[in-house]
């Protein structure tokens, strides 16, 4: 049994959603505060001042003042099986696939080289502060087996599922209905709600899969209520034409996961970019989630996600690296190349809302903020620890003013990696600075 320990540092997270225009009163910030830590969970959170004479000796006190303590951030939609292919030069989303996506994901069937990439992919998450994410597998249920197998041994919080794809994808990354059912159905009851982990039923995208290969996925969500659904969605016009010619007869792209059943509760999808007014009421309705995937969206040319007519129209928007569309596993980043598109839409995207955005709202849109996404007794330690002078410029920008959401904007426009200082997972410290894959504490 582990012993209690305490973080001594400044606090920043959301309280409640802070709305778009980012209402101050949902935002707790505390200068010098105290978070004390019992086995995984958060026990108490209040200033130093007042929480510091009723501990006992026995409480190990991690001196962190000058850094900021959030939450762990929450990536909704991730691709484990692209690491190689972050960062390849011109291509739109169809191209892409072909030309890297899936000669990458063929390697996957080795065992071996998907066990490397998953503890690589793992890895990277920690040292970005990154402590849940919704991640998209290849088509081999090995991929899986390895994926959570590396995020256990570090506590980690992941959703996962196999991609089915039975059609328009090439020898190798290819199942069938039945092959694709029955090799979800036995990771789930492999994996679903072992330790931290969930699973996701994961149709790739519509095209990739056959009318009965959807009808197999809608079998599996009846008979599973409990796990997740994750796909895309409207990311691209030449993919929503590829739809139409595919699914004839249905309104819109929406519609054809609608028909099939795979619109509900704890279900994702990313990008959601080109839907309508009815489209987006849909999804609010059903209770399904966009996931916003700024940094993808920008990188292969798809478009801008309008995230107030999303919220307006009900939403429960979920953020995204989309990694390797997406070009940084940094949330901070990710923060940074939303303001952007928002920018460009005449919306500003306040500090609060990103926060809000990264954390609690993630955490909400997964169905999770029971456990995670706000630092409050009894939810998980899974935390992030961001370093204002982690960077010559950084610090020169950060001094100028005292306003913690300000400081906080600073990071998510000027941040990295370099700025998180240490990442716990259910109270174990899995990330230092300059050391990452072992445990810590």
């Amino acid at each position: 049994m582990s012993t209690p320990f305490a973080i001594r540092s400044s606090l920043l997270h959301c309280r409640r959603d802070p709305g778009l225009a980012g209402e101050r009163a949902a935002i707790e910030a505390i200068d010098d505060a105290l978070t004390l830590i019992d086995g995984e969970r958060i026990a108490a959170v209040a200033p130093a001042s007042a929480l510091l004479p009723t501990l006992g000796a026995e409480v190990t006190i991690l001196d962190r003042r000058g850094q900021w303590l959030l939450p762990g951030f929450v990536d909704a939609h991730v691709h484990y099986p692209q690491v190689d292919v972050i960062a390849s030069y011109g291509a739109q989303l169809l191209d892409w696939l072909d030309r890297y996506t899936f000669p990458a994901e063929r390697a996957f069937a080795d065992l071996a080289h998907a066990t490397a990439a998953a503890e690589f992919f793992v890895d990277r998450l920690l040292e970005n502060g990154t402590t849940t994410a919704a991640v998209f597998c290849t088509v081999h249920p090995g991929s899986v087996d390895a994926l959570f197998t590396a995020s256990e041994a570090r506590g980690l919080g992941l959703i996962a599922g196999k991609c089915l794809m039975d059609r328009h994808a090439p020898p190798g990354l290819t199942d069938t209905p039945e092959s694709g059912y029955r090799e979800s159905k036995a990771l789930i009851e492999r994996w679903h709600g072992h330790a931290r982990s969930r699973y996701a039923i994961t149709p790739r995208f519509a095209p990739t899969s056959s009318d009965a290969q959807m009808r197999a996925a809608a079998q599996l969500a009846r008979e599973h209520p409990d796990v997740y659904i994750q796909s895309h969605l409207a990311e691209n016009r030449a993919e929503l034409a590829w739809v139409a010619e595919l699914f004839p007869g249905h309104r819109s792209y929406l519609d054809v996961y609608e028909h099939y059943g795979l619109l509900r509760d704890r279900a994702l999808y990313g990008h959601c970019i080109h839907l309508d007014d009815a489209d987006r009421a849909r999804l609010s309705v059903t209770g399904a989630r966009p996931v916003f995937c700024p940094s993808s969206n920008l990188f292969i040319g798809s478009g801008l996600y309008d995230l107030r007519q999303a919220l307006a129209a009900g939403n429960t928007v979920a953020l995204g690296t989309d990694v390797g569309g997406g070009t940084s596993y940094s949330m901070l980043r990710t923060l940074g190349e939303a303001y952007k598109v928002q920018q460009l839409l005449g919306t500003s995207l306040t500090p609060a809302y990103s926060l809000y955005l990264a954390t609690l709202g993630g955490a909400r849109a997964l169905g999770l903020d029971d456990e995670i996404g706000s630092i409050a007794p009894g939810k998980f330690a899974d935390l992030a620890l961001l370093d204002p002078q982690a960077t010559p410029l950084l610090a020169r920008r950060s001094g100028q003013r005292e306003d913690p959401l300000d400081t906080f904007f600073a990071m998510m426009t000027l941040g990295d990696d370099r700025a998180i200082s240490e990442t716990w997972v259910a109270g174990r410290s899995v990330h230092r600075r300059g050391r990452t894959g072992e445990r810590l504490r």
